[in-house]
């Protein structure tokens, strides 16, 4: 069954033991201002689509999270251990996003999310987390239709900024998605 909004994609995550186990393990490291985003998400909702009955394998797991008063790229490696000591077989990759801006060469995000909306796709600026009663909430700084239509188009700070499109037309190029997920349509990076 295809996923429509956002209320059957927050079911779905529910219904899913391995997500929610993901969730339930970051969130045990209380960190401020937490999602698991990117393809984590992304992936789900073009697996649904795409009628797949199995997970598609992901690189890694984007664990996203924002706090000004440290940041040393060891602090996040400290998470990660503490996160692969739970769940060896995983790729994790911890970000402070009070950090990223410095990374990306842009101006400092006030956020987790407002990091997310500088994510190069629209498709991928997605978060997943759980409010303190456990509750799956979804971050979606560009909402989710995008995703859901199987749309790739840039977000709206890359569109803005022409010097960053050839980094979309590149990932999407690299990450070549299309290969898994073939009813992808990737509008140009000119497609607003």
């Amino acid at each position: 069954m295809p996923i429509l909004n956002e209320s059957d994609f927050l079911r779905l995550v529910k219904e899913d033991a391995w997500m929610m186990d993901i969730l339930e393990s970051v969130s045990t490291l209380q960190l401020p201002d937490w999602w698991v985003c990117a393809g984590f998400v992304r992936s789900k909702i073009w697996d649904v689509q795409h009628g797949f009955t199995h997970r598609t394998p992901l690189a890694d797991i984007d664990v996203i999270y924002y706090d000004p008063s440290d940041l040393r790229e060891e602090v996040e490696k400290h998470w990660e251990a503490r996160l692969k000591a739970h769940h060896p077989a995983i790729p994790w990759s911890v970000k402070n996003q009070a950090r990223m801006h410095t990374i990306n060469n842009l101006p400092p995000y006030h956020s987790s999310t407002n990091g997310m909306s500088k994510f190069p796709e629209t498709a991928t600026a997605l978060g997943l987390s759980l409010n303190k009663d456990g509750q799956v909430i979804l971050a979606a700084p560009h909402g989710i239709a995008d995703v859901i239509d199987l749309i790739l188009r840039p977000s709206p700070y890359f569109a803005a900024h022409p010097h960053l499109l050839p980094v979309y037309e590149k990932r999407i190029a690299g990450k070549n998605w299309q290969s898994i997920w073939n009813g992808l349509r990737v509008l140009p990076a000119d497609h607003l």
